[in-house]
């Protein structure tokens, strides 16, 4: 190597010593997410019909989600729907559901393959944990309630600050999802 490539290599160095940087302190600064992009799964419902009630649960227990799925990732174990106290509007409803997410390759496949709309790729991003168990969310973690799913429960309380929804961008008004009542 001679010294003019050395040279060369330096002047690149100091010409961008004195550029402005473009990396982000996160998690102090956040960069703005796109409409379009795919975080954490949430499990949606359907409009409740009463107040105070949480609806009924959009996931029929089909299992197209799972086949739908280039990883692997889903399970669905489905079950006959009790007519007195019905969990889908379904016949059946998905009695075990959970995703891998160490796993899952964020595709959409599937949110695109589900025909009732149950299965929502959020804004969600922050699913750091310490225990692989953590990392297979059940169906209890991922169905949308009034404060949102138990990870953004315990995150929230661990920052001592209010639920901010998967599926809501901050610095933007909030996405309403139809049927879920918001704090």
């Amino acid at each position: 190597m001679g010294v003019l490539e050395i040279a060369r290599g330096m002047g690149v160095t100091l010409g961008k010593l004195f550029q402005k940087p473009v990396t982000v302190s996160y998690p102090e600064q956040r960069a703005t997410l796109q409409p379009r992009f795919r975080g954490r799964h949430v499990l949606t419902r359907h409009p409740a019909q009463r107040p105070g009630e949480l609806g009924l649960e959009k996931c029929i227990g089909c299992s197209l989600c799972a086949a739908a799925c280039p990883a692997y990732a889903i399970y669905v174990e489905a079950a006959e729907n009790d007519p007195a106290a019905p969990v889908s509007p379904g016949e059946r409803y998905a009695k075990v559901y959970e995703i891998n997410m160490l796993r899952c390759i964020f595709c959409g496949m599937c949110e695109e393959a589900c025909p009732t709309g149950a299965v929502v790729m959020g804004n969600e991003f922050e699913m750091a944990d310490y225990r692989y168990r953590d990392f297979v969310y059940a169906k209890e973690d991922m169905l949308v309630g009034v404060n949102g799913s138990l990870p953004q429960r315990r995150e929230a309380e661990r920052r001592g600050k209010p639920v901010r929804l998967g599926f809501q961008l901050e610095g933007q008004p909030r996405a309403e999802l139809e049927g879920v009542k918001y704090p």
